[in-house]
């Protein structure tokens, strides 16, 4: 709870700064612009206080896969989220940081995050612009300060020329500035090009097998409460028994400080979900068969655990199979190999 605090003070005195400085007029970008694909609803994200452009996303990009975050340069952003995995750390149960430390919960995979809400398994960030302030400040990924970070790109000797191009009306390098070109490259990693999406679009030549109907429509009945939407999450927080003893990681309650919230974690988006173990907040399940198996018969029962789950999720070995069929047609090939998306 200290350092979210002290990340969302920081946070709101950078931007305040920012806000001050008179706003210089942008160009639409033709090259590159953010769209909403035809299935989604509207984003969240207020693009009119920080509109992509070409500049400010390459240079969010390129910050993106830079060490110069981290406390002694060794970490980046990119090697807790990688491309190849929807920006996830795959086959990493925590994320690892600064000094072959490991935090305590797994590493979400970046994608659509236009449409967040909040941020982080207990929701403790609730703008996309703070999220980068939490793994900088963190002990055990960065570890440290935005202050000496803006110090150290504006000593750079490429930097002030690149957040010149993306931010001409600032004469610095400012945090805000960092914050936001992080953001605006972010915000660019959409996931809508799956096989699903294709389907639900009536794309022409693009159908899902007998299977792969039958997962869905078993999705639908027994899984989208909570994965609900084209999002394919409800964006709440709930205990879905996984842990009975909450103890070392006491969830939404972190930042809620409400009893009630106790060993409750974000549901998380299920889009490219075959790409992304293990899976859960502590990373427990290696495999999506082992996360049904669970849902089925291994729910640990505790005060919080959602009512949902009270009894459960009936669910056959067939249906497991269906289920799991239609899951890997949330994997979006395009999204993943997107070379806008990589290391230049």
């Amino acid at each position: 709870m200290r350092n979210l605090c002290k990340n969302l003070l920081v946070a709101s005195l950078l931007l305040s700064l920012a806000s001050c400085q008179k706003d210089a007029p942008q160009t639409p970008d033709a090259e590159l612009k953010f769209s909403v694909p035809k299935n989604f609803p509207a984003p969240v994200y207020d693009f009119t206080k920080n509109e992509v452009t070409t500049a400010g996303f390459q240079l969010g990009r390129r910050l993106f896969y830079d060490a110069i975050f981290s406390r002694d340069s060794t970490i980046a952003c990119a090697d807790c989220h990688i491309s190849f995995s929807a920006f996830s750390h795959v086959d990493h149960p925590t994320s690892h940081g600064i000094d072959g430390l490991f935090g305590k919960r797994n590493a979400p995979a970046i994608q659509n995050m236009a449409w967040r809400t909040t941020f982080f398994w207990d929701g403790g960030v609730p703008h996309l612009d703070l999220v980068p302030l939490n793994a900088i400040q963190n002990p055990v990924e960065m570890d440290e300060l935005p202050a000496n970070v803006v110090r150290k790109l504006n000593r750079h000797p490429e930097y002030p020329q690149l957040f010149k191009l993306a931010f001409p009306e600032r004469d610095s390098i400012t945090g805000a500035s960092m914050l936001q070109a992080l953001s605006q490259f972010m915000n660019m990693l959409v996931s809508a090009d799956s096989r699903y999406d294709r389907f639900v679009r009536n794309e022409p030549g693009n159908s899902l097998s007998t299977d792969e109907i039958a997962g869905l429509n078993l999705f639908r009945e027994k899984c989208s409460t909570c994965h609900a939407g084209e999002l394919f999450t409800d964006q709440t927080f709930r205990n879905n028994g996984i842990l009975n003893d909450f103890s070392l990681d006491k969830g939404r309650n972190e930042v809620s400080a409400l009893a009630e919230d106790i060993g409750k974690f974000a549901v998380p988006s299920l889009r490219n979900v075959e790409k992304t173990p293990p899976y859960m907040h502590n990373g427990k399940f290696p495999t999506l068969q082992s996360v049904l198996d669970h849902y089925a018969s291994g729910i640990k029962n505790s005060p919080t655990l959602d009512p949902l789950l009270q009894n459960g999720i009936a669910l056959s070995d067939t249906e497991k199979k269906q289920i799991i069929a239609f899951l890997k047609t949330l994997t979006d090939e395009n999204f993943i190999r997107d070379v806008r998306f990589q290391k230049h």
